[in-house]
């Protein structure tokens, strides 16, 4: 493995709390009617591509956006239910700007950058205000005011919510935004396009090749600059909580054109998710984090129960109190259920493998609500001076509150699993959901490529090796609404005298070449074997050896498996239909194929990575209790070149330096 020299990130100097600041004051402007002269391309549309291209629009430049959904509000984003994080203290107990930062770089088993994140945290707050102002109907306490919930990792109550469908109302508030700038003409809106290459002139991003999904034509787009904010990669487990159409294609075709990939193998298992069904399921559904702060997590303590409860002779509610294991609760006192997501998802897999698991499948533990809906129901009887010892009416009174706080999340489960859980504690287990490796770009979120910025899940910078629960949101609106529009202008201020930059180049032509070479390969394959075919084989591969844990011997097999499907892939696939029309299998073809060469590299990179930390649990590094062990040697960010093969990408360091807090063992006892 060859590795490459260390790199600038261009961080600011000066105390971490004025370094945003500061920044702001001296960098580039580009005048308002300069900007009017630049245009810039933004690839996806969720909360990070959906405010950054409201915002520049707003400011002045032209922009082009592009989704590949029949309309921006389909984005993934609108997925997300629990809620966005914001330090603003509203509950008074004891949140800042400081702990919002030290919690997420604790949280990501500290291998974030710290400059990133504490302007993550500081600007965080700015967010909430803009959204209120955007209509976005947050949860409000009983005086009115923004009402705010915990979550995983966290000792303070900073989460803004609207109900279970956060992420919906988020990107419906980032979509007027949109929708404004696309009447007035400053946001061109490119629904059903797919982007397939990305054009440079002269080492700089200069445009992208795309595809209409509907007509099959291929588009040449030109710009001054290039935003990819197309989301995380978790599809490359083929079965995950994504959006069937997510994929990694946006970004890998960057890392082919010489942007560098940065800690692949930073995955999120997320502990609270409909456990798998069978064979032909698709996508694993998510329950809410949020959950957690009423719903209690256990398993039986006897193995005896388990089995009982397995062939159906045994009801979990029939269980008394003392033969519960509430294993969180045991293991992890301070933070009990609220522990972050990686630690609940080995905690829930431990558990199952030792025999423990309650249903068929032996993969899947209890969320019990019981707890919660009798202590609310007694505060509310009490309130409306009704008798608290009638277990009816404290039952009735305690679903209602529930009702009101989770009311959708409860009527998804009971449409899926076809079980009441307000009646019987809900099944849940771990699953691939977020992804905090991406493409590394500096703080001034632009990749190794001069132009082409990468922003929201896409890149690599804030969350380290875990993402704590309701920072999502925040990263993609941070980005997209007040980070990218200060840095971009100060790269675009050197274009103000380029003008439009022409599509009819020798460099469109060949990226255009390229596109049509490929996808007329996959039409004239005539292979005998269906793309979900090689998706689903890749997947398991990797869930199986590059999964919630992993070992040497595993991964070397794992990579060497990868290759031997892709060269399968490439023989033998068969996508029906043609080139010049509405062709999903065809669409889908590609982003295999990217995520065939995305396996190979997550696997090298989780090898080459000989410690456990966050989302990335090494089975020969961990401490005596199973907690992840975390090596000194490794803390930097692992940023790997593209060559021409997966197999030999070179390896780049970016030492991660923490001069604000202090870095230790990662205890949520």
């Amino acid at each position: 493995m060859k590795i490459g020299s260390n790199f600038p990130a261009k961080l600011p100097e000066g105390p971490i709390a004025d370094q945003w600041t500061n920044y702001k004051n001296h960098i580039n402007l580009v005048n308002p009617a300069n900007k009017r002269l630049i245009d810039v391309i933004v690839v996806g549309t969720g909360l990070a591509g959906g405010s950054a291209a409201a915002t520049l629009a707003e400011l002045g430049y032209n922009v082009k956006a592009f989704c590949f959904q029949d309309s921006p509000r389909r984005a993934h984003s609108i997925a997300a239910q629990g809620g966005i994080n914001a330090a603003k203290n509203y509950q008074g107990d004891g949140d800042s700007t400081y702990r919002l930062f030290y919690d997420t770089v604790k949280g990501g088993d500290y291998r974030a950058r710290e400059a990133n994140v504490y302007r993550l945290a500081e600007v965080s707050a700015n967010i909430i205000d803009q959204c209120v102002a955007q209509g976005v109907p947050f949860a409000r306490d009983y005086g009115g005011l923004l009402d705010n919930r915990s979550f995983g990792g966290v000792l303070v109550s900073r989460t803004f919510y609207a109900k279970g469908q956060t992420g919906q109302q988020l990107l419906l508030g980032a979509y007027s935004a949109m929708n404004r700038q696309i009447a007035r003409g400053k946001i061109k809106m490119y629904n059903r396009h797919e982007m397939l290459e990305l054009v440079m002139i002269d080492g700089k991003a200069r445009g992208i090749i795309a595809r209409d999904l509907v007509s099959g034509e291929i588009e040449r787009h030109s710009a001054h600059a290039v935003v990819i904010a197309s989301g995380g990669y978790g599809n490359v487990f083929f079965l995950s909580t994504n959006a069937m159409g997510s994929n990694v294609s946006a970004t890998w075709k960057i890392h082919k054109k010489g942007a560098w990939f940065a800690n692949p193998c930073y995955t999120q298992i997320h502990p609270t998710c409909i456990p798998v069904s069978g064979d032909h399921q698709s996508k694993l559904t998510l329950m809410s984090e949020s959950l957690r702060n009423d719903g209690r997590i256990w398993v039986p303590k006897k193995p005896e129960d388990v089995k009982a409860i397995r062939e159906g002779k045994l009801k979990p509610t029939q269980l008394a109190e003392e033969d519960r294991d509430y294993y969180l609760e045991r293991r992890y006192p301070a933070f009990g259920n609220l522990v972050p997501r990686d630690v609940a998802s080995r905690a829930a897999k431990e558990r199952c493998d030792a025999g423990f698991g309650v249903n068929a499948t032996g993969e899947a533990v209890y969320l019990d609500f019981a707890s919660a809906i009798e202590r609310y129901g007694k505060e509310q009887a009490h309130l409306k001076g009704l008798d608290e010892n009638d277990k009816t009416i404290v039952t009735d009174l305690g679903r209602e509150v529930i009702k009101n706080k989770y009311g959708n999340l409860f009527q998804m489960y009971e449409k899926i699993v076809d079980d009441n859980p307000y009646e019987t504690p809900m099944m849940i287990y771990p699953a691939v959901h977020y992804t905090m490796g991406g493409t590394w770009v500096d703080y001034n979120l632009m990749s190794t490529i001069p132009g082409c910025f990468v922003i929201g899940e896409a890149n690599f910078s804030d969350h380290g090796a875990n993402r704590l629960g309701a920072s999502a949101l925040m990263q993609g609106l941070a980005d997209g609404y007040f980070v990218l529009p200060y840095t971009i202008g100060d790269y675009l201020s050197a274009d103000i005298r380029t003008g439009k930059i022409p599509t009819d180049s020798p460099e469109f032509d060949e990226a255009e070449k390229a596109v049509k070479d490929q996808l007329e390969k996959f039409i004239n394959n005539k292979g005998t074997k269906s793309v979900d075919y090689f998706h689903k084989k890749l997947g398991k591969v990797m869930w199986d050896k590059v999964g919630m844990a992993r070992n040497a011997q595993g991964l070397k097999e794992a990579a060497e498996e990868i290759r031997q499907i892709r060269d399968e892939f490439w023989k033998d696939v068969r996508v029906p239909g043609g080139l010049n029309e509405f062709n999903e299998e065809l669409a889908k073809a590609g982003r295999v194929a990217d995520f065939l060469e995305l396996g190979e590299l997550f696997a090298k990179d989780a090898l080459h990575r000989e410690e456990s930390c966050g989302g990335h649990f090494r089975e020969e590094h961990q401490t005596e209790e199973g907690e992840a062990k975390r090596d000194p040697k490794f803390q930097y960010a692992a940023a790997w070149e593209f060559t021409g093969d997966p197999k030999d990408a070179v390896l780049h360091k970016e030492d991660l330096v923490y001069e604000n807090i202090e870095v230790k063992e990662r205890s949520y006892k």
